[in-house]
């Protein structure tokens, strides 16, 4: 075994141990110890199977996943895992055995046409696939999904199985003016069959009714989604925004997209850690990762009427814990990392683009301007000689100067990891490792008396509060949640104003700038939709005295 998988290794197995003892609690440890095969294995045990398959080791990815299956006979990746597997072996009859039978089981038979097309195509190019896929017609596998919202302009994400023309039609409430047309987009194959449609001259603050049309018919999507336009800037508003990150697939956690969606909220913020890959030098584990997610019916049916806003942490990134570099190239997998993602998610940019790539941005909704940050891709570590950054040169410069010209009641500052200290005793993966750069924000902030700051932040698996007293200035409050579908939990800082991790859970931002004094609150939500706790804060109490 290479010291890369040993590690790999390692690190599920302790991740696992670690996660059953938080679920189990200091009197039943012993006693929860899982057999091989266990649900609480979903986030690695798949992945790394696949990442076998890439390297051409198919016994060994064979031998987990008929292992696993005996313990847990309806798992559908494990049997997705065998029939890529035997498809590599050129064995279609035994490959056709395992589509069927998770087909039947209700897998759905676009899980075998997104791919990876690369492992998958002895299978997907046989008579004998070809022949049972024409039982199941599919030709949308992936999206829609919504994105790059603002008060007149929505972008739509899909992914097909071919090169095919798409289109968007939206339909305004009745009496509310007439359809509305995208152009038509086509899907590339050098983007892995993906396309951002855009459709823009829409009324803002409205739900819009949608349907998308491939090679010119309308898909059925159940149920028939919808999106909803953002506020006019500065128009005085109430809305919610959720957010979260740590999203390991976790099947008996995928209904927490059901819980989320019942909130509708305006948009939805994936903080990172939102798929688990860990492997950057392997593209086709990495779009497995991706395809898992975006076939799940939860998660289709959640993403197709929110907009979406995403940024990455390390496990979307790199690995565990993983800091970038200076440029853009000195790490030869940074950048196809990089262009993968582009090809998964519907956001407004991506950094500075290929010149300057990362995957910070911001937007506004109503008079709340979000700042979406970048904590890996030029993150470096400091030395006895130089200061670290979290950000790199360029990504701060455009921070602040973004900040300096932000207008809005409240500026919410979204980071990948941890703003307040302590959040992660004895590391210095969150900003408590690069002090400098998170004190230069900060002192910006009290220097041009930029009112209205809150913190958002994910990485930790718990959901928390915390308050940051800043002496000459308000103090600044953060709200931090990263367990929306993970096993594994993280324990609870005696520090925090509260701390959440029995349960997956969510952030639910509710912002009104329509009071005399706006108010912003946090609210912890479960996965079985129970309150938990809340912050709530007015405007007066982010500002200079």
């Amino acid at each position: 075994m290479s010291t890369s998988n040993r590690r790999m290794c390692w690190l599920v197995l302790v991740l696992l141990a670690a996660g059953l003892a938080a679920e189990a609690g200091p009197a039943k440890r012993k006693k929860t110890q899982r057999q091989p095969g266990s649900r609480q294995q979903y986030k690695g045990i798949s992945r790394n199977q696949m990442t076998q398959i890439a390297a051409g080791k198919l016994d060994g990815a064979i031998e987990a996943a008929e292992g696993y299956l005996q313990n847990v006979p309806d798992d559908l990746e494990s049997m997705f895992v065998l029939a890529t597997a035997h498809a590599q072996q050129k064995q279609i009859d035994k490959a056709m055995g395992f589509v069927e039978k998770a087909v039947a089981a209700g897998l759905p038979i676009g899980r075998f046409l997104a791919g990876p097309r690369d492992l998958l195509g002895p299978l997907t190019s046989s008579k004998a696939f070809g022949d049972f896929a024409a039982k199941h017609p599919v030709e949308l596998i992936h999206g829609p999904v919504p994105g790059a919202v603002t008060d007149r302009r929505v972008r739509f994400w899909v992914r097909t199985v071919h090169e095919v023309p798409v289109q968007v039609v939206l339909t305004p409430p009745k009496g509310a003016g007439e359809a509305v047309h995208s152009p038509e987009v086509r899907t590339r194959a050098d983007r892995d069959f993906t396309a951002v449609i855009e459709v823009a001259g829409l009324t803002p603050d409205t739900r819009y009714g949608y349907e998308v049309r491939v090679a010119g018919k309308a898909v059925a999507l159940d149920p028939p989604p919808s999106i909803r336009t953002f506020p006019a800037p500065g128009a005085k508003a109430r809305f919610q925004v959720a957010f979260g990150g740590g999203a390991g697939y976790t099947p008996k956690h995928e209904h927490m997209w059901d819980t989320i969606a019942k909130h509708k909220p305006l948009a939805f913020l994936a903080m990172g850690d939102n798929v688990y890959i860990d492997t950057p030098k392997v593209p086709s584990t990495q779009r497995y990762c991706y395809y898992r997610r975006q076939s799940r019916p939860e998660y289709r049916r959640f993403a197709a009427s929110t907009a979406t806003f995403s940024i990455w942490d390390d496990h979307d990134f790199g690995d565990n814990d993983c800091v970038g570099s200076p440029g853009i190239d000195d790490i030869p997998w940074k950048m196809p990392v990089w262009r993968l993602y582009r090809e998964n998610w519907p956001n407004p940019s991506y950094g500075g683009g290929e010149k300057c790539p990362g995957v910070w941005y911001d937007f506004s909704i109503d008079d709340v301007d979000f700042f979406m940050l970048d904590c890996r891709f030029y993150r470096v570590k400091g030395t006895k000689d130089a200061p670290g950054t979290m950000l790199g040169p360029v990504q701060k410069k455009w921070l602040l100067e973004r900040l300096g010209q932000a207008k809005g009641t409240f500026k919410v500052l979204a980071s990948s990891v941890p703003w307040s200290k302590g959040t992660k005793p004895g590391s210095k993966d969150t900003w408590d490792g690069f002090d400098e750069d998170r004190e230069e924000i900060f002192q910006f902030i009290q220097k041009n008396r930029i009112e209205g700051v809150f913190l958002i932040s994910a990485d930790r698996h718990r959901s928390d509060a915390y308050k940051t007293e800043r002496p000459g200035g308000y103090p600044l409050y953060e709200a931090s949640s990263s367990r929306l579908t993970n096993i594994h939990t993280h324990g609870l800082i005696p520090h925090a104003l509260f701390g959440y991790n029995a349960k997956c859970s969510f952030a639910l931002l509710t912002f009104d700038t329509a009071k005399a004094d706006p108010e912003l609150t946090y609210d912890v939500i479960n996965i079985d939709d129970e309150p938990i706790h809340s912050l709530k804060l007015k405007r007066s109490e982010l500002s200079f005295k």
